[in-house]
This record gives C-alpha cells, structure tokens and sequence, in this order.
C-alpha cells in the first residue's frame, strides 16, 4: 500500500471514531468537562505510527518547519492557550481522550482475562465506571489493531514516531 493510499484510510479511520467517540460523548454529556483549552490528557512523550505522523506533517508541514513546540512536560502541538494546533489532524490516541475507557487484558496469575477501566478525573463526576454498561466505554484495543494493521500494509513494520520529534526546532 502507497503512503496515498494509507493517508485515506487513515482519514475514514478517524472519521469513524469521531462518529463513534462524539456518540459516546454525547451519552455522557453529563459529566464531561472536556473542552478547548482542556489539557490534563495532553501528556508528553506520547509516539504514534508513522502513518498518522505522515498525516501531520501533510496537513501542518510550516507550523513543523517553523513553528515551535510547547514546552516540555504537556503535548508538543498545544498552542499558548492549550489549544491543539493540529486538532482536526489529530492523532487516534487523541480522539478518545476524557471518555470512559475500558480494555481486557490478561491477568499475571491464572491466565484469566480482567477488565480495566479509567476516565480523566475531571470527568470523574458521575456514575462509578464500574457500574457502567460496557457500551458505555470507549474499548481501548479493536482501533489500535487496525492501526498497526495499516501500518503493517504501508511499510511492513510497525515503526513508532515521537510526536515532539516531528517538529525541526524545539522549545
């Protein structure tokens, strides 16, 4: 698959969980505080594939080659306000930040496989995550496969990018 090809699945993959995600949202409009400016999910140090890397640097080629990262310690693409500077070119990790998130894993002992749940705790407002339906809740898993998948199909490997490193000056 050529990086063309890639880049249009990538879009309709976050067209889907912004459909998916502004469903859940509205669900829990209740106790969502999230917003412009909001920034308490927009940690540092975070990597994503190359492909939605490519996406970035795509849509935001002079704010890398010019611009300059926010400080360290909160996202490089904040902006003086804590607003995203790449908001609609937003990476997957990004689009479901603040909802109730869960996900399956396997437990160290016994095999058995748990359930893990979480929300940002200014969203915490609001019926305890535990007794939430699981349609309620973000499952964290089935995107980020897909993810990797694409980038399996355009590169055959499953390279990971610092979202800070993609800009040419830093802070």
């Amino acid at each position: 698959m050529n990086d063309d090809e890639a880049q249009d699945v990538l879009h309709r993959l976050h067209d889907e969980v912004d459909r998916a995600a502004g469903a859940l949202a509205a669900r829990h409009v209740g106790r969502l505080r999230c917003g412009r400016g909001c920034a308490a999910c927009c940690v540092d140090g975070l990597g994503v594939y190359e492909v939605e890397a490519e996406r970035i640097r795509r849509a935001h080629g002079a704010l890398l080659a010019s611009g300059t990262p926010h400080a360290p310690g909160a996202c490089a693409f904040l902006g003086a306000d804590n607003e995203c500077r790449i908001y609609p070119d937003r990476p997957y990790v990004c689009r479901t930040q603040g909802l109730p998130l869960r996900w399956l894993a396997e437990a160290q002992e016994g095999g058995e496989i748990e359930e893990g749940r979480d929300i940002c705790p200014l969203n915490a407002a609001g019926p305890p995550l535990h007794e939430l339906p699981e349609d309620a809740c973000w499952l964290l898993g089935p995107v980020e496969q897909r993810l990797a998948a694409l980038e399996h199909a355009r590169d055959g490997g499953g390279r990971r990018v610092a979202l800070r490193s993609l800009f040419r000056r830093t802070a």
